[in-house]
């Protein structure tokens, strides 16, 4: 999100607008190393700004790879159970927000950051970043399976059809779901059409970038800034 630097000057110093100009003129304010005297120079919440010695933010990007363990809300804040930023152990942990949620009950990878740009570019169908879901099912899968996920389904709750959806089929219980989409519920949804119950429901991946088999449940890592690059990049999808 980007604001324009005289109005975070002003909210910061609690001064009037009036006031900002000449404290820029004077050469006191740096965004990035850099004297800025321009009132409408644009800033991001990652700008890194300082008046004279005074540092008035510091925020660096950060995004984290989890493997989220059954029994844990996709939250950061939870009265009842042990939320996912509760298993972190991060300076920025207060300042995260989840980028594509679990259930309580299905596991896998998650990413977590405060990079709201990021996390909304992950989130769009029209990017086509697939998400992978290891799932098994009550009920034994036939072809008929394939061909209703291909096609969409329509939530008439929503007034929606689903995109087209990859079902492959792993063994008569267990398959692999591949969807660029994550309405409610959609998967278990899904399979409810045919009267099935989603046992387990495990994500493998986003995009480009794979769960790391070093992390057991309830452990994470932070990414490369190779691989969040690439999880973005419409060449990896």
């Amino acid at each position: 999100m980007q604001a324009r630097l005289d109005r975070f000057l002003s909210k910061h110093l609690a001064l009037q607008r009036k006031a900002i100009k000449p404290l820029l003129a004077s050469g006191r304010v740096r965004v990035d190393a850099v004297v800025v005297r321009d009132a409408d120079q644009m800033i991001t919440q990652f700008s890194h700004i300082e008046l004279d010695d005074r540092i008035l933010q510091q925020h660096a990007p950060c995004y984290i790879m989890l493997n989220k363990p059954q029994g844990v809300v996709s939250a950061t804040k939870d009265p009842r159970h042990k939320t996912v930023v509760d298993l972190l152990e991060h300076e920025y942990a207060d300042d995260l927000h989840i980028a594509g949620r679990l259930d309580f009950n299905s596991t896998g990878l998650l990413l977590l950051t405060n990079d709201g740009r990021w996390s909304r570019n992950l989130s769009l169908p029209d990017n086509n970043i697939r998400k992978r879901y290891r799932v098994t099912v009550d009920k034994p899968l036939t072809q008929t399976y394939i061909d209703a996920f291909a096609e969409g389904m329509h939530f008439a709750y929503e007034g929606i059809t689903t995109r087209p959806v990859e079902l492959i089929i792993l063994d008569d219980f267990s398959a692999e779901v591949i969807l660029c989409e994550g309405r409610y519920h959609q998967i278990k949804r899904m399979f409810g059409r045919f009267d099935n119950t989603v046992l387990t429901l495990h994500r493998t991946a986003i995009g480009s970038l794979v769960l790391d088999n070093t992390l057991s449940p309830g452990e994470s890592r932070t990414l490369s800034p190779e691989e969040v690059t690439s999880l973005t990049d419409p060449a990896n999808q």
